[in-house]
């Protein structure tokens, strides 16, 4: 045994085995890297290194730098960079030679110590040398179809020669190794020779498992695989075999085997009639067979070729063509049909574990079964999709239910995660308390058994003794890695022909050896196992197919609640990466999130756009109640009460709410029905797990709703303002804050379905409206009503249509003939306003004023260029405010007086509006947070007290985005002290003086404007000079606190001149120039009940009351109104 020990075979198959997958993993990059021209080597295609190139591939692999220099010359400036950027391709090519070699020494070792292979008796031992073969020609062949790997290699060794003056020492082995694969099947055939008689006997001890795993999905029912419930009363009997591994050994790996062995000792076909009924049985299985990855392998067409090419092989072309023939037209339905029973037997098998985990102990076989088979047959729907396009039968190769089949497997991967503790308390006690009983009486009752066997084996069941419960409950992180690589030498000791202890003669220790591997690694390799007979992984290099499932089983509304499984299979993709190619880490990583992101974000895509048409329809529900359909109702019940007739005219009858809650039938499924049930879908789907990771990446399901959520509503909510730039038409307030309210109380409600903070989503939704442009950029409601009020209500003031009515607090529309407009008061009165202050909020008032403002400074420059032009004679008119005469006949020497009224009308509208709006947003915020707005109230009247005029800015600015009322309007002072010039502050005071003189000595000529009457129902004039108190007021505050100076002595200037300007009209003996004489009189009124710096008082020193009180009585003469 010493010398057997030697030979290491155990340590050298794993150490192989793992290499040859790494190795086989960089061959796989190089050739996807030369085979896309985004990362093809720029050598390969620059047209200066064609000559070059072109010398290498003929001349390969002999080639002569002195007889080819002129070609080659191209490459003496590069050469540094050739060799770095193609060394790594090299050394790849170099690994696999080295490989080539270990492995023959090996397998010639094994044939010369005539071992006996038998999955069923020494399964790692036989498993390591089928995997190992299989890994091996896999190389070969993926080799063979790098297109470029001559002049690779070539290019490094011309390099390399060039450089150090002779050819790398591996040049020479591998060109000759490349020229010998040109052809790589017939070479390996031949190359195997002497490995023939070893490799049959590891196929054929296949045979049993194979045929008895590869049955129908009739068979499979029948014999009610993977039931629990078939045998209830064995259901606590835990799950055995004599092999354990074999039962959740792939079926997709052992085809591959059988197909890639046999056309190596392709003689057996021909000797022995077994051999033949197990490969034509595996050939039938697909139209191809996995190579690596994506790349497959057509196996007809590759065993059809290498027969051709010998002699006596023509019984074996025609067995090939039966094969292909019988896998074309049958193992698409089989594969299909064996989905279908798989989707309801692992289902069945889940629903039960999840009810009962403590099944998963005895059970476990059952679930890693269950896996493997789902496995096996997603990776040949995916295999066949990708790769077989010509078919008769193309709904073989497309599965719209997939889904469920994916997430009944990640539902019994995490059910394992899930209950790990139990199992692992099970095992351990299975492990020590009976597989160490059983042990230690079968090495008892062996014949036969030397003493370095006797101690490995004993050492087994001392391992197995001391386990101890407690293990499992401190967390101990348990190992039996030893345990296994130990059972691994052993295998080989006793499967070498004349060896005192013969393996296959003692089928008892074999079979409780495999049953004790299989439970230490359910303890120790959990996630070995998963990766072993779950691993999804091979998506990742389909990325267009797994995108095609997806919207496939996105169209099916069976499968909805399942598509979490898509995004969750992304985090299998990690297991892809080996240590040997790290540059594809980054790549695959890419890939990986990028497919998670795209799955999970069409997902909530789908269920935000759901959730909007829900929406939808409790906004058509809500927008049932509103006021103008409930007039219609009551007004058909009071003329019913008063017999009069129907207006025939009217609309026909609308639906009353409620009456889609009548069915008359349970089996009427309606519009919201349908949502409903799609939004439940979505929902399970979304809620099946909190959070997902792949690679590092921490993937958040309900941040993507939560985005699409927030972009949706926020489109959803402008659309229904229906603001339209063009024709000036949008909804009122009222009406889209009823919609708003209906769509939040439905979003709210989706916190029921699914785990989102939806009052932060109704948040950022409504903070959103309340900026000038959402955050994609787009019109908010702020900006839709802003503009609106400007362009549409608020110009058409100036035309006399329009008119400000204190009295309702509004605006109202003038009926005139043949003019069709819209009725103001219905977007202005004060329940508007204020639904306009909920949907936009305190930003959106605020930003609505700035907008004002900016507006109010351009005609306050405007008017400053108008006072600049009559400087002269209103110095002189400010000079002579003693002298009425003198103020009289310099007044009428002013230009552009009526333009200056006109100017200070439309700021006194603006400021009116503004006023309106900001009462509202104080009404609203009194409402919402009615503690906080009592102690803005209090810093209010602090403000009133102070003398520091930036302090009293600052706290007139918090006040007034609340909505309160200061003495001076912050904004109005922000806006106009941007243009404040620096350098000529005393002129800019001057101006300001001048324009108050300006408008109080042209007021006497509104008296002459017909439009200039009082109107006794709206409390207003005509042409809205009403809103000048309020533009004087305001405009004089600002202003002088700009420049810091008092406001009450100027204001009181204005009052002294305006009055004598005023008392002027009474000498008027014109009566057109007297019209409204009174209607004029009354603005004095309303300035001084408008400003706070100004008191009645004041006004009676300077304007007869008298000719007050005769104003109001003949404004308010009683006006005989008719009936009828």
């Amino acid at each position: 045994m010493s010398r057997i020990l030697q030979h290491k075979f155990a340590e050298k198959l794993s150490i192989l085995n793992d290499r040859g997958r790494g190795i086989l993993v960089r061959i796989y990059n190089i050739k996807k890297t030369c085979s896309d021209p985004k990362t093809k080597l720029p050598y390969l295609t620059e047209k200066h290194m064609e000559p070059a190139i072109k010398c290498i591939t003929r001349k390969f692999p002999a080639i002569d730098l002195r007889a080819n220099s002129s070609q080659l010359g191209s490459l003496q400036k590069d050469k540094s960079e050739v060799l770095k950027n193609v060394s790594n391709f090299y050394h790849s090519f170099v690994d696999v030679m080295e490989l080539r070699d270990n492995i023959y020494e090996l397998l010639n070792t094994m044939d010369s110590c005539q071992m006996y292979l038998d999955i069923n008796v020494n399964y790692d031992l036989t498993r390591g040398y089928l995997e190992l073969v299989t890994t091996y020609i896999s190389l070969v062949l993926l080799l063979a179809r790098i297109e470029d790997r001559k002049v690779l290699l070539g290019l490094y060794n011309v390099a390399y020669e060039m450089s150090n003056g002779t050819s790398d020492s591996s040049y020479s082995r591998l060109g000759q190794m490349f020229l010998d694969y040109d052809h790589p099947m017939k070479k390996l055939a031949e190359e195997f020779e002497p490995h023939w008689k070893l490799l049959t006997d590891a196929l054929l001890s296949l045979q049993t498992l194979f045929l008895r795993r590869n049955l129908s999905a009739d068979h499979w029912r029948s014999a009610q695989l993977l039931s629990l419930i078939s045998a209830a009363n064995t259901m606590l009997t835990p799950a055995a075999s004599n092999t354990m591994a074999c039962e959740y050994l792939s079926l997709e790996v052992m085809a591959r085997w059988i197909i890639i062995g046999f056309l190596l000792c392709h003689t057996s076909l021909n000797s022995q009639q077994s051999c033949l009924t197990l490969w034509k049985e595996a050939m039938q299985c697909s139209l191809c067979i996995e190579l690596f990855r994506d790349e497959v392998l057509f196996h007809h067409k590759l065993s059809e070729e290498l027969f051709s090419s010998m002699k006596g092989y023509n019984k074996r072309i025609n067995d090939v063509k039966e094969c292909r023939e019988n896998a074309t037209s049958n193992s698409g339905s089989v594969h299909r049909e064996r989905r279908h029973f798989l989707r309801s037997a692992v289902k069945e098998l889940s629903a039960i574990l999840t009810e009962e985990p403590g099944l998963l102990g005895p059970k476990a076989l059952f679930v890693f079964m269950a896996l493997s088979f789902s496995r096996d047959e997603i990776s040949w729907l995916a295999r066949h999709a990708e790769n077989i396009t010509k078919t008769k039968t193309p709904e073989d190769y497309v599965d719209s239910n997939i889904a469920e089949l994916l997430f009944v497997m990640e539902e019994l991967r995490s059910l394992l995660h899930k209950f790990k503790k139990v199992i692992q308390r099970y095992f351990l006690l299975y492990l020590s308390r009976f597989d160490a009983v059983v042990l230690n009486e079968i090495i008892q009752n062996l014949s036969v058994c030397p003493e370095e066997e006797s101690v490995i084996m004993s050492s087994f069941v001392n391992s197995l003794t001391s386990l101890n419960i407690k293990q499992v409950d401190n967390e101990e992180q348990l190992n039996f890695r030893g345990l296994r690589l130990d059972w691994f030498r052993l295998q080989v000791y006793t499967s070498i022909a004349r060896m005192p202890l013969i393996l296959r003669e003692n089928l008892g220790l074999a079979s409780l050896m495999n049953t004790i591997v299989f439970h230490t690694r359910m303890l120790d390799d959990l996630d070995g196992l998963l990766v072993e007979t779950a691993d999804l992984a091979p998506f990742c290099f389909y990325p267009s197919l797994f995108e095609k499932m997806f919207s496939q089983n996105a169209d099916d509304p069976t499968q909805l609640q399942y598509l979490i499984a898509f995004p969750m299979v992304c985090s299998h993709f990690s297991s892809c990466v080996h240590d040997m190619c790290p540059e594809e880490y980054p790549v695959l990583q890419s890939r990986s999130v990028k497919l998670c992101a795209n799955f999970l974000d069409e997902i909530t895509k789908q269920a935000s756009i759901c959730i909007i048409e829900l929406c939808l329809e409790q906004r058509n529900l809500s927008e049932k109640l509103l006021p103008k359909y409930t007039a219609h109702t009551i007004s058909k019940v009071v003329n019913k009460k008063h017999k009069k007739p129907a207006n025939k005219k009217v609309e026909t009858n609308r639906e009353k709410p409620g009456i889609e809650s009548q069915r008359k039938d349970r089996l009427i499924v309606t519009t919201m029905d349908k949502h409903h049930l799609t939004l439940t879908e979505y929902s399970k789907t979304i809620n099946h797990l909190p959070e997902l990771i792949v690679f590092d990446h921490i993937i958040l399901p309900v941040e993507y709703l939560t985005n699409h959520l927030e972009v949706r509503l926020t489109k959803a909510i402008v659309r229904m303002a229906g603001y339209n730039q063009a024709t000036q038409e949008i909804a009122k307030p009222s009406e889209v804050l009823s919609s708003v309210k209906a769509f939040f109380a439905f979003v709210h409600s989706v916190g029921h379905y699914i785990n989102i903070d939806v009052s932060k989503i109704c948040k950022d939704v409504q903070l959103q409206q309340s900026q000038a442009v959402d955050a994609n950029g787009e019109i908010t409601l702020t900006t839709a009503y802003t503009n609106w009020y400007l362009e549409s209500l608020l110009r058409q003031t100036s035309t006399g249509v329009i008119i400000h009515s204190p009295a309702i607090k509004s605006f109202v529309t003038i009926p005139v003939e043949n003019l069709q407009i819209f009725s103001a008061e219905e977007y202005s009165d004060v329940s508007e306003m204020q639904a306009l202050a909920e949907l936009i909020g305190p930003y959106g008032m605020k930003q609505m004023s700035e907008h004002l403002m900016w507006h109010v400074t351009s005609q306050v420059a405007e008017l400053k260029k108008l006072v600049v032009e009559n400087m002269d004679i209103l110095v002189q008119i400010r000079s002579n405010l003693q002298k009425p005469d003198v103020m009289t006949t310099l007044a009428k020497r002013l230009t552009s007086s009526d333009n200056v009224l006109k100017r200070m009308m439309i700021i006194g509208v603006i400021l009116t509006f503004r006023s309106m709006a900001q009462e509202a947003l104080h009404g609203v915020l009194s409402g919402h947070i009615p503690f906080l707005m009592g102690s803005m109230k209090i810093l209010s009247e602090i403000a009133s007290l102070t003398t520091n005029k930036k302090d009293m800015l600052a706290i007139y600015e918090l006040t007034s985005a609340a909505g309160a009322r200061c003495t001076v309007d912050p904004a109005l002072v922000t806006a106009l002290s941007t243009h404040k010039k620096e350098n000529l502050s005393e002129e800019e005071y001057r101006l300001t003086c001048l324009l108050l003189i300006y408008i109080a000595v042209a007021l006497p000529s509104l008296a002459t404007d017909p439009m200039s009457i009082y109107n006794q129902e709206h409390q207003g004039h005509r042409n809205n000079i009403h809103c000048l108190p309020k533009a004087i007021n305001e405009i004089a505050a600002a202003l002088y606190n700009i420049h810091q100076h008092d406001v009450q002595p100027h204001l009181r200037e204005f009052l002294v001149c305006a009055s004598m300007s005023l008392l002027q009209i009474g000498q008027e003996t014109d009566k057109a120039l007297v019209r409204n004489r009174e209607s004029v009189y009354l603005i004095l009124h309303m300035l001084i009940e408008e400003s706070p710096f100004l008191e009645m008082d004041m006004l009676e020193t300077c304007f007869p009351y008298v000719l007050l009180r005769n104003a109001f009585r003949e404004a308010y003469r009683p006006v005989i109104m008719t009936t009828g």
